[in-house]
């Protein structure tokens, strides 16, 4: 039976890592509001935690012109949550230079990162470097992120978006493909897990020699994030605040402690 949470002094769990990818502030399909109420929750204890990583793509694009109000209020609350915890960002294909996004969000910045959590070493990259399609394609991958971005817009519920990436086989190759390579690279380095982002599709793939871990993203609902605490790497989902509640967050995949490797 897993261990209990340590809890702050207010009673909330902390964590030993937050982790969220794939914001991509100025994009008209960022869940931007409903991020400053998930920071509000890191900030202030019922997502406490100890580190907060954002495993890249945190911009659309450097064109900041597009920010909207609540995007300059996900950056207000990072630099908050700076003063207090532990901010890692990890740079994306979508990130501008490392030194105007680390100066903007007053955090530190670097392409992967590994944190120590129940005597297990967990690796934190964005994934990009693995796909080999964009920078093959770049054409073909501008327009089927227009395509993806119109369903986005047309339909709130993101079914369509969803779908039309479920039934796109380059997509699903290119999930395997990263999910592969970062195990393997995981593997020669001697790490015990890896998470990604990138891919914008949240899983927990731990039937492979080592545990293999998405965050999602914040550009269709529901948003999800991962939480690591004692070596358990968890894939959450995200829900609005009702009125009466600050965060709902619910376990999409059951926890699964991670095995050691010989």
């Amino acid at each position: 039976m897993p261990s209990p949470l340590p809890v702050s002094s207010s009673g909330a769990p902390v964590y030993d890592a937050v982790v969220i990818s794939d914001i991509h502030l100025g994009s008209e399909n960022c869940q931007a509001k409903q991020l400053v109420h998930f920071l509000e929750a890191v900030r202030r204890g019922p997502l406490a935690t100890r580190r907060l990583i954002i495993n890249g793509d945190v911009f659309d694009s450097i064109d900041f012109r597009r920010l909207k109000k609540n995007h300059w209020n996900v950056l207000s609350e990072l630099r908050k949550i700076s003063d207090d915890v532990e901010v890692t960002w990890i740079n994306g294909n979508h990130d501008g230079p490392a030194e105007i996004v680390s100066h903007l969000l007053g955090v530190t910045c670097t392409d992967e990162t590994v944190i120590e959590s129940g005597g297990k070493k967990i690796l934190f990259l964005h994934g990009h470097q693995f796909d080999e399609f964009i920078s093959r394609y770049p054409i073909i991958t501008w327009i089927a992120d227009r395509i993806y971005h119109f369903l986005q817009r047309i339909d709130k519920s993101h079914y369509f978006a969803k779908l039309a990436k479920r039934k796109s086989k380059t997509f699903l190759r290119c999930l395997q493909k990263i999910e592969h390579d970062s195990i393997r690279y995981a593997i020669k380095k001697g790490y015990d897990a890896v998470c990604c982002g990138h891919t914008h599709h949240a899983i927990a793939s731990t039937s492979g020699a080592v545990p293999y871990y998405n965050s999602g993203c914040w550009t269709e609902k529901p948003c999800h994030f991962l939480t690591l605490v004692a070596g358990v790497v968890e894939v959450r989902s995200y829900e609005e605040p009702s009125p009466d509640e600050l965060v709902r967050a619910t376990t999409s995949d059951a926890a699964s402690p991670l095995p050691s490797v010989a």
